[in-house]
């Protein structure tokens, strides 16, 4: 598959990328999953270009996005209200529905954002698998 690595370590003039990741509750680790590998598909990405999974704190008692982190090999960062609503006017997507259960209109996009930190930029908007979402967000060194 072409892009895959063999053990290269990343060249340091790549960004770093978070993978900002929403979902339903009771979700599947897999699901999770499928959004992050929707998203990197979306932007010519492979895993090994994340450097962490985020989402908001609400989802702390989702275990599949535990599961998710740990099966992709990264740490997950869990983005507080604060963080969350500060990256609001740079979103590209918005729901309510996401809003009404995360107070967020965009979790992956907002989370994503929060730990890119700042002058992180999205790569585009949210990639929709079903129950899940994620977008990326490139960190700036």
């Amino acid at each position: 598959m072409a892009g895959r690595h063999a053990g290269h370590a990343m060249d340091m003039d790549e960004a770093m990328i978070v993978a900002g990741v929403g979902c339903r509750k009771g979700v599947t680790a897999q699901a999770v999953l499928a959004a992050v590998d929707g998203a990197l598909a979306a932007h010519n990405r492979a895993r090994h270009d994340i450097a962490c999974l985020a989402t908001g704190a609400v989802k702390r008692s989702e275990p599949a996005i535990v599961i998710a982190a740990a099966r992709l090999g990264v740490p997950l960062h869990y983005a507080g209200a604060d963080a969350l609503a500060d990256a609001e006017p740079l979103l590209a997507s918005r729901s309510q529905a996401s809003r009404q259960a995360t107070g967020s209109p965009s979790l992956s996009e907002a989370s994503a954002l929060a730990v890119a930190g700042a002058g992180g930029k999205l790569l585009g908007p949210r990639t929709v698998a079903g129950p899940a979402t994620c977008a990326l967000a490139e960190m700036v060194s």
